[in-house]
């Protein structure tokens, strides 16, 4: 999942969100340099990416991508659910995006001393830029996409992603409004195993 989700999915909880967020940025032991609640979300976000990429209704969702993307239709798929979280009336009436980014924004810069340097240059953009309220514009994802080329040495370049996007828009829409339940249920009993300490 992208960042809005792993937010999301951090159930309002400030070190869980640091740790959701910052998780592909901590590498090995590193881990260990952070708070316990912290490595908490770290673990969380590995177990949403698990659980997301190997779900039937991902690969269904990478399909669309995957002829052009190849390995790439992963990281595609993760920014399309966030464009479809960002407009789902049931998660994010139009009141509530933005109060619910600038909310993250501020845990998140909270904590700025501890932000593995990496991603403290990308959360600089990410608030600059409100990538999280922006998500539920096609031109973010589109600027995503693009965002996402730039970064990725082998990526092909996002004009097509944009095209496949815009052709599959129902087709990923409910792919998204299938799985998303089951994540969000998925994601509330892991962290309350990790709250328990039964993982």
């Amino acid at each position: 999942m992208n960042y809005l989700a792993h937010a999301y999915l951090s159930f309002g909880i400030p070190e869980i969100t640091v740790g959701n967020l910052i998780s592909d940025f901590v590498k090995g032991k590193q881990k260990l340099n952070y708070s316990p609640v912290i490595q908490k979300g770290i673990v969380l976000h590995r177990a949403i990416d698990t659980f997301t990429d190997s779900h039937a209704i991902t690969r269904r969702a990478k399909s669309f991508f995957k002829d052009a993307y190849r390995l790439y239709s992963g990281p595609l798929v993760d920014v399309v659910y966030d464009h479809f979280l960002a407009n789902d009336p049931l998660i994010f009436p139009p009141e509530r995006l933005e109060p619910f980014a600038q909310k993250t924004y501020e845990q998140i810069g909270a904590s700025q001393a501890f932000l593995p340097e990496r991603f403290a240059r990308l959360f600089h953009y990410m608030r600059a830029q409100d990538w999280l309220a922006n998500y539920q514009y096609k031109q973010g994802i589109l600027n995503s996409f693009a965002g996402l080329a730039r970064r990725a040495a082998y990526m092909a370049g996002p004009e097509e992603a944009g095209r496949l996007f815009e052709v599959h828009y129902e087709d990923l829409n409910a792919c998204y409004g299938e799985f998303f339940p089951s994540l969000k249920e998925f994601a509330l009993r892991t962290l309350q195993q990790l709250q328990d300490g039964n993982s």
